[in-house]
């Protein structure tokens, strides 16, 4: 038959008193080690009370002046730099609908800026740290493609920083077109490619990768080429570059 020690049941053998003392002993011992430790918890913040207060208000005025700063510098500021860059997104646009000297004339005007207004290059410089700036990097880089001022647009879209679907793949793409307009084919496949690997959707990447075609078959790179129009095939079966891969494979398979 099981047994069992019934509760408060006073230790019969001197093993079991052993046990029981030492048992006790080991409980005390933690105790004490908890009392102790607390013990120099509480003398450590008695005595160094005055540098924690320092630093929880320290930590205190940073939040709240980050806080205050977005809120009455920053959002009025970001509210400022999109009003005054109203006008040179204008004159882009229309240049974007126009030819010739009257279209460079307009994204000359959105650049530098026109009847009293701010161009993209002002906004930059006035409000650096506002995303219209960050956007104008974007604008003016576009703009000096056009203009042909190729080294230009590199530097203004390669400081354009931007996780949008289709804006950030087109900045890397016009660094591309910008390359191979200063005939400088590799570096123009190299952020084609990038530019195709950015993003899935059914806009930048079948353009970005038929554009790395041409550039690979301009290279000699068939192989490089047939694996770009495989992917346009495989994937974007129904964007407008998908009808140019039966054209485009012939000439790239015939180079293996």
């Amino acid at each position: 038959m099981a047994t069992y020690n019934k509760k408060g049941k006073k230790p019969s053998s001197k093993e079991e008193k052993r046990t029981k003392v030492e048992e006790e002993s080991t409980t005390a011992e933690v105790f004490n080690t908890l009392d102790e430790g607390a013990g120099r918890t509480e003398a450590w913040v008695a005595n160094n009370q005055k540098y924690i207060y320092i630093i929880v208000g320290l930590a205190a005025v940073i939040v709240l002046g980050y806080l205050g700063f977005q809120k009455f510098i920053q959002e009025p500021k970001e509210a400022e730099a999109a009003n005054e860059m109203f006008q040179a997104q204008q004159y882009f646009d229309t240049a974007l609908a126009g030819t010739g000297t009257q279209a460079d004339s307009l994204y000359n005007m959105s650049i530098t800026g026109g009847e009293g207004k701010y161009g993209f290059l002002d906004i930059i410089d006035n409000y650096g740290s506002t995303k219209a700036a960050n956007l104008a990097h974007y604008y003016a880089g576009f703009a000096y493609l056009n203009t042909n001022s190729y080294q230009e647009a590199i530097d203004q879209l390669e400081d354009f920083k931007s996780d949008d679907e289709i804006l950030a793949a087109l900045a890397v793409g016009g660094i591309g077109d910008a390359f191979l307009q200063l005939d400088q084919p590799e570096e123009a496949l190299k952020y084609y490619d990038k530019a195709a690997s950015m993003r899935s959707n059914e806009f930048t990447a079948p353009k970005f990768l038929l554009k790395a075609t041409i550039t690979a078959i301009q290279l000699g790179k068939g192989e490089q080429a047939s694996k770009y129009l495989n992917r346009i095939k495989d994937e974007f079966s129904t964007s407008p570059e998908a009808n140019q891969v039966p054209v485009y494979l012939g000439r790239a398979q015939a180079m293996k």
